[in-house]
């Protein structure tokens, strides 16, 4: 994620960090010396076009804003879903170790079931990124993570151990009934999280949308050039690069609002939202705190 300063006018121009021009400039340089080739095979043909006009492709740009508004809204409401989840998980955590040393006054239990809170939280951040985090597993509690290293599913397998620890309250007369209700909801909670994290994650945007956007993009750009030439000249690879740069900028910025849990500079925070996790967890046990993750060059992953 990006978080930065709004940049000044100047320099407005000229920020690619969390701009999403790297990633479709191939397609703006493609897309302007195509109409630099076309400008200069009609003046050397001779060729006219004053009746291919640009009105047509206002009513094709209206069509295409809609997709292009229709499918950068569905986006974004999932990238902010996301963003609530896992603010839902740091509110859970909060709350189950708050809870937790309220309730259990052996200060030697308590220590175990917040850990393994912490390695759910990591364990669901490599399971939406598709990476291995079991370094970080052992760093936080040692040899007994690799417990978990065989599970398929090792967030759901950490939430599993934690039922089975407040169960142990309960039959060992730690907490009681209410207690135990109590602790429980807070695991309830937690896993609604990975839940909705996995619905996220496993439910794309229809491909048909993507599909219908990047062809009619395509077509619009690629014929653009023809219905410009009598009017712009050479100025028509200018206007294309423009046109270009906001229908591909707009899906592109979409594409990657679509899958929020990734490392791309728009993504959730997931590293940072962990890392708040830990801080919470090792004040309530009265442990050295680790700080706050810093951001490389305004990215933090």
């Amino acid at each position: 994620m990006i978080i930065r300063p709004r940049p000044s006018f100047l320099s407005l121009f000229f920020v690619m960090r969390g701009s999403i021009v790297p990633r479709i400039l191939p397609q703006i340089i493609g897309l302007t010396i195509y109409a630099a080739m076309v400008v200069a095979a009609v003046h050397l043909s001779g060729l006219q076009f004053e009746k291919f006009n640009i009105t047509p492709f206002g009513l094709v740009g209206i069509s295409l804003s809609i997709y292009l508004g229709f499918r950068n809204n569905a986006a974004y409401d999932r990238w902010w879903e996301a963003r609530k989840l896992w603010g839902q998980l740091v509110y859970d955590i909060r709350n189950l170790a708050r809870a937790t040393n309220a309730l259990v006054e052996d200060r030697e239990r308590i220590r175990p079931l917040l850990i393994d809170a912490l390695l759910f939280c990591h364990f669901l951040r490599g399971q939406m990124r598709r990476a291995d985090v079991m370094d970080k597993a052992r760093e936080l509690a040692g040899a007994p993570a690799d417990e978990f290293s065989a599970f398929a599913n090792k967030a759901d397998a950490v939430m599993r151990c934690m039922g089975e620890r407040i169960g142990g309250f309960r039959r060992d007369g730690v907490i009681d009934a209410i207690g135990y209700r109590i602790l429980d909801e807070r695991l309830a909670t937690m896993s609604a999280v990975q839940a909705g994290c996995e619905r996220i994650a496993g439910t794309p945007l229809p491909f048909a949308y993507s599909l219908l956007l990047r062809r009619t993009a395509y077509i619009v750009c690629l014929l653009l050039p023809f219905a410009l030439v009598s009017a712009t000249g050479w100025a028509t690879p200018l206007f294309t690069a423009l046109i270009a740069y906001t229908y591909f900028g707009l899906d592109a910025l979409s594409e990657e609002l679509e899958d929020p849990f990734g490392t791309e500079a728009n993504d959730l925070a997931l590293d940072g939202l962990c890392r708040v996790c830990e801080i919470s967890v090792f004040e309530a046990l009265g442990e050295p705190v680790p700080p706050p993750l810093e951001g490389e060059r305004y990215f933090y992953s």
